[in-house]
C-alpha cells in the first residue's frame, strides 16, 4: 500500500492534503483496494459546507457503496468534474488526478487529530 507521507489520514480512509490554505481530498489507496472497481462518485455542490466526519458523499463500487466521511471541517469550493467521467481514476491514482473535492478548511487545528502516514499504515494493516 502506497501512504503519501505529506498527507494527513482520517479513520474513515480519507486523506487531506493542505496548499496554499485550500484541502484537497480524496480517499486513501487502502479504501480504493478495498472497494474494488470504482463506478460511480457522488459528490456534494460547490458551497456546500461539511463538519469534520460528517458525510459529505458516497462512492459506488461494483460491489458496494460507501459513504465519504470529511476529514476536516470547511466548505466545498471545487470538485473534481473528471471523476464523473472516469470514476477508475479512484483507483488509479487516488493521490493525484483522483482527488474528490477541495475545501476551504474552517479549522485547521482538526489536522492534529488526523493520522500520519506511518500510523494510518499501522491501522490498515489492524483492519485486515
Amino acid at each position: 500500500m502506497n501512504f503519501p507521507k505529506n498527507l494527513k489520514y482520517s479513520k474513515e480512509h480519507t486523506w487531506v492534503k493542505i496548499e496554499n490554505e485550500i484541502g484537497i481530498v480524496g480517499i486513501s489507496d487502502f479504501a480504493q483496494s478495498q472497494l474494488g472497481e470504482i463506478v460511480y462518485v457522488d459528490l456534494p455542490n460547490v458551497s456546500d459546507e461539511f463538519e469534520q466526519d460528517e458525510i459529505f458523499g458516497s462512492i459506488e463500487a461494483l460491489k458496494t457503496v460507501s459513504d465519504l466521511f470529511m476529514p476536516i471541517s470547511g466548505e466545498i469550493i471545487e470538485i473534481n468534474e473528471d471523476i464523473n467521467d472516469s470514476p477508475e481514476e479512484v483507483n488509479k491514482e487516488p493521490y493525484s488526478n483522483g482527488w474528490l473535492i477541495k475545501i476551504k478548511p474552517n479549522n485547521l487545528d482538526e489536522l492534529n487529530g488526523l493520522f500520519n502516514a506511518d500510523r494510518y499504515g499501522e491501522l490498515t494493516i489492524e483492519n485486515k
